[in-house]
């Protein structure tokens, strides 16, 4: 059976949970995913999660159904080989902090240049734009500060203090709008023949994924966790 993205390129630049993960369900999907990390080895071989043969269960397990090259971005024959691979490639993920890319010169404009159909998802803690752009983050402060390990808190306990989530929402649950988005991307542009740029904020992701407690809040001024307090 064809798989709807197998006539599909991704190109890989992310690191750790939250782009690794999106890519890896683009894999599943069929696209050929082409990791790319440096001659060392991207920060996510080393953990979270126990070593095996010296790499970092977690790293096997989002990096399934991949392709995997090393290149030194910094050095200018490597910049040109990433650049030959955007030029024939559908798709380029890249979880870096916003700015970092720009100054390697991948960013989306300069790959726009050599690939006017590229779709560029950006992903990162806060977004491209706004005071938090340059703050790095991780699962752990995305459900904080979308209210996530506070209500995981008040529903284990009613007058506890907030509690972590379980299993790193906050990088899997952004992965899956950013796989979305890319998918989404990609049928714009068997439509239109137009390429774009995604912008994927954890924080808006995991906000989103508040919908009902928000709206809960608009309408009767109190949390989940003070109405089912006074509840019988």
């Amino acid at each position: 059976m064809k798989q709807i993205l197998e006539d599909i390129r991704v190109l890989d630049f992310s690191h750790v949970w939250f782009g690794p993960y999106c890519t890896m369900m683009l894999g599943e999907l069929g696209a050929e995913v082409i990791k790319v990390e440096p001659p060392w080895g991207e920060i996510g071989r080393l953990g979270p999660g126990p070593l095996f043969k010296n790499v970092a269960s977690n790293f096997y397990a989002l990096n399934i159904n991949k392709k995997d090259i090393a290149i030194d971005l910094k050095a200018p024959e490597g910049l040109e080989i990433a650049k030959d691979l955007v030029k024939c490639s559908d798709v380029v993920v890249q979880n870096m902090v916003p700015g970092a890319m720009e100054k390697l010169g991948l960013g989306y404009d300069a790959l726009k240049s050599l690939n006017p159909r590229i779709i560029y998802a950006a992903l990162s803690g806060f977004g491209q734009y706004g005071p938090y752009r340059d703050y790095a983050s991780y699962a752990v402060i995305a459900e904080a500060m979308s209210g996530h390990t506070f209500a995981t808190g008040k529903n284990f306990n009613p007058d506890g203090p907030p509690i972590n989530m379980a299993g790193a929402l906050g990088d899997l649950g952004p992965a899956v709008f950013a796989a979305f988005s890319i998918v989404s991307a990609i049928r714009y542009r068997d439509k239109t023949g137009k390429g774009q740029m995604i912008d994927v904020s954890q924080l808006d992701c995991m906000a989103s994924f508040n919908t009902c407690v928000t709206t809960e809040y608009s309408l009767f001024g109190e949390t989940t966790a003070e109405i089912r307090k006074r509840q019988p």
